[in-house]
C-alpha cells in the first residue's frame, strides 16, 4: 500500500493516535519493513491525508500518531457503467476503478452477464468496499467512488442512464465501429465496459439511441480488465 486508510471511528481516539490489527498492521510489518519512529502516509476514509508517526509495532499491534492536513487528489470526471464480469474479473477492475480516480461505478446486467454472478459474495457491499479501499491505498487517495447496481438492462437504458449522461461525452468502446475512441477530451464521460461477450448489436442500438457513441480501441477482441487503463490514458492522461 502507498497509503495507510484510516475509519472515520478510528480517528476518534485522544489525541491523534489510532491502533490498528489485523491486514494493515501485518502490512506494514511484514511487507514495507517499518519500525517505531517511521512515518508512513496515512489517510481517512473520504477525508484528508497525512502522515502516521509510529509509536508502537509489535506481532499484535500497530499504533500510530496521526496528523492529516492535506486535501486528496480530484476525481477524475469519469463515471464508468460496467457491465458485470466474472468474480475474480470484478475483484481486481474494482481496486483497478479506484485507484485510476473514477467518480462512479454503476454495475449491471446485459444479456450475456452470467447470471450466476449477481449470487457470488463479490457483490455484496462489504466485499465491494474492501476492493476499492486496496485502490485507494494504491493511489494515496481517500475519497470511495460511489458505486451503484442495476441488474436489467431494460430499466437501465429507459431510467437508469439518460439521466447519467446528461451534459456528459457517453462512449460505448465496441469492436468493429468506425469511429476511433477520441483522445484527450476536456468534457465529463460516461463509458459503457461491457460484458466479455461482447454486446449484442440490439444493445449497441438501444445504447446508442439514448446518446452512447459505439468507439472502437483499435483491438481486435475487446477483453474487459485492460480495455479501462487504456480508455483513462487516451480519454484524460
Amino acid at each position: 500500500m502507498n497509503c495507510l486508510l484510516l475509519e472515520p471511528e478510528e480517528l476518534e481516539g485522544a489525541e491523534g493516535v489510532v491502533r490498528l490489527d489485523g491486514r494493515r498492521r501485518r502490512h506494514a510489518d511484514e511487507i514495507l519493513k517499518v519500525r517505531e519512529g517511521d512515518t508512513l502516509r496515512v489517510g481517512a476514509v473520504d477525508g484528508l491525508l497525512g502522515r502516521g508517526e509510529i509509536t508502537r509495532l509489535d506481532r499484535e499491534v500497530l499504533e500510530l500518531r496521526v496528523t492529516l492536513e492535506e486535501t486528496p487528489p480530484e476525481k477524475l470526471p469519469l463515471q464508468v457503467v460496467l457491465a458485470l464480469p466474472r468474480p475474480p474479473v470484478f475483484r481486481r477492475l474494482l481496486s483497478t476503478l479506484a485507484s485510476l480516480g473514477a467518480e462512479s461505478i454503476l454495475v449491471v446486467g446485459t444479456k450475456r452477464t452470467e447470471k450466476s454472478f449477481w449470487n457470488s459474495h463479490v457483490v455484496e457491499r462489504e466485499a465491494v468496499r474492501e476492493r476499492l479501499l486496496l485502490g485507494l491505498e494504491q493511489a494515496k487517495d481517500t475519497r470511495l467512488p460511489e458505486l451503484a447496481f442495476q441488474r436489467y438492462f431494460e430499466p437501465l437504458v429507459e431510467e437508469v442512464l439518460p439521466l447519467r449522461i446528461t451534459g456528459r461525452r457517453a462512449l460505448l468502446p465496441h469492436p468493429g465501429s468506425p469511429t476511433p475512441c477520441p483522445h484527450a477530451i476536456e468534457e465529463p464521460a460516461t463509458v459503457f465496459i461491457g460484458p466479455e461477450g461482447g454486446f449484442l448489436d440490439y444493445e449497441v442500438e438501444r445504447l446508442a439511441g439514448i446518446g452512447f457513441e459505439p468507439v472502437a480501441l483499435g483491438e481486435r477482441v475487446l477483453r474487459v480488465e485492460p480495455v479501462i487503463p487504456l480508455l483513462v490514458g487516451r480519454l484524460f492522461r
